[in-house]
């Protein structure tokens, strides 16, 4: 009986109906996504009139997003199908009353998870990189051609040094206009204007024709130090390099988990530099302030003892802005580099639960099976999300914020597994 407890034929048939069934559910749900990204194109580039072929290149190179979603998804699925039928048509009973053990039914979907999560995973960390970075010079190449694409209805574009936030648009009319940027002197500037029209500049880059418009700039250190102006017209550019940089920054979910990597201890060590020089500052601010006290009223440094002050309340603001910013950037870049790998990995964690879950079906195996994993990937992808959120805005651990839906599957599957075995 202990030589009969697994038995290879058996493993080569669980192992090829789970492959099929993982094969029908990974088309299903690469379907979904795709015309998800179809929809995409068609509502961003296809109503500016780009050409077809350029379209279609831009939805191959996100494919391996796409690849790397749909594979856990498919293998929760495949294999919920699986054992489900397995177990309603009673070819799980006649195994264990032949004297073969749950690992028949085990191993096989476990050798199919750890395989899905690593083919997931070379489409996330290896073939998404690359198709983020030919994506991004073919769509440098479209909007040199079209720049227009750049600025739609209430929509928030950010550029080199510049925020656009626009409301509705008919035809090339933009109304409420918000234009964010920092002049060449380093004053940060703020232009509103009731209407605007987009002209495409050529290769100087965008304009707008702004109708009465408010400019306000104000100084950096010093922002009570302000000038503003008013004006019936104003022409805003865009200039094209600031375009084709906008369109060539690759994201931290477009890296590689290696660059995520580097890019974390590179922005930690920028953060350190940063809190080195506000320290080496306010010291600066402190002593000064110190000295301008003690020597009294009859010194002219008592009259500075006001400005001094403020600097150094400034620079300790700057400081508590400065970390916060630094460290919610960080924030966002560890939960990028943990979901880089909690995303595959959810192909093995759905394993145990799929198996357990299949296990108690009674009838109907395949239906259910495909009910039960269509419910469960949309929790999955609910918690996965809600994880994103609270570790972005409340500043959750980022670990935990994307591992706790696989800790959960795995955990759930096999108290399932447990119990079914016992009984």
């Amino acid at each position: 009986m202990a030589s009969r407890s697994l038995s290879w034929t058996i493993f080569r048939y669980i192992l090829a109906e789970a492959l099929f069934a993982f094969l029908v559910s990974f088309l299903f749900f690469f379907f979904i996504f795709f015309v998800n990204q179809l929809l995409l194109m068609a509502r961003e580039i296809l109503t500016k009139h780009v050409p077809l072929g350029q379209v279609a290149l831009l939805v191959l190179f996100s494919i391996p997003s796409i690849i790397a979603i749909s594979a856990p998804f498919a293998a929760l699925v495949g294999i919920l199908m699986t054992v489900g039928r397995l177990t309603s048509d009673n070819e799980i009973l006649v195994m264990l009353s032949s004297g073969l053990s749950y690992k028949n039914i085990f191993l096989p979907a476990i050798v199919v998870g750890v395989g899905i999560s690593m083919v997931s995973f070379f489409a996330n960390d290896v073939l998404l990189p690359a198709g983020s970075v030919q994506f991004a010079k073919l769509y440098r190449r479209i909007l040199l051609a079209t720049p227009a694409l750049e600025l739609e209805a209430n929509s928030v574009k950010r550029f080199k040094n510049t925020v656009i936030v626009t409301g509705g648009v008919t035809g090339n009319a933009i109304d409420n206009v918000l234009i964010l940027d920092r002049t060449n002197s380093g004053e940060r500037r703020i232009i509103m204007a009731r209407t605007a029209e987009l002209k495409d500049g050529g290769r100087q880059g965008l304009s707008l024709d702004l109708e009465r418009a408010f400019v306000q700039s104000s100084r950096e250190i010093v922002r009570e130090d302000y000038d503003y102006a008013s004006s019936t017209f104003l022409r805003y550019w865009v200039p094209q390099e600031d375009l084709v940089q906008g369109a060539l920054t690759i994201g931290p979910n477009q890296m590689s988990s290696r660059d995520l990597g580097r890019e974390i201890q590179k922005k930690i060590a920028e953060l350190a530099e940063k809190l080195e020089e506000r320290k080496t500052r306010i010291m600066g601010h402190a002593l000064a302030l110190e000295e301008a006290l003690r020597t009294g009223a009859d010194d002219e440094g008592w009259n500075r003892r006001t400005r001094l002050l403020a600097l150094y309340q400034q620079e300790i603001q700057g400081m508590e802005a400065l970390m916060a910013a630094d460290r919610r950037s960080i924030s966002n870049y560890r939960l990028e580099y943990y979901k880089k790998f909690s995303i595959p990995f959810g192909a093995f964690s759905f394993v145990f639960l799929a198996v357990s879950l299949g296990l108690l079906a009674k009838k109907s195996g395949q239906t259910v099976g495909f009910i039960f994993g269509l419910i469960i990937s949309v929790i999955y992808w609910a918690l996965l999300l809600g994880g994103q959120t609270l570790g972005i805005r409340l500043g959750y651990n980022p670990f935990w914020s994307m591992w706790f839906p696989n800790v959960l599957a795995i955990g759930a599957g096999l108290v399932l597994a447990l119990v079914r075995i016992r009984r």
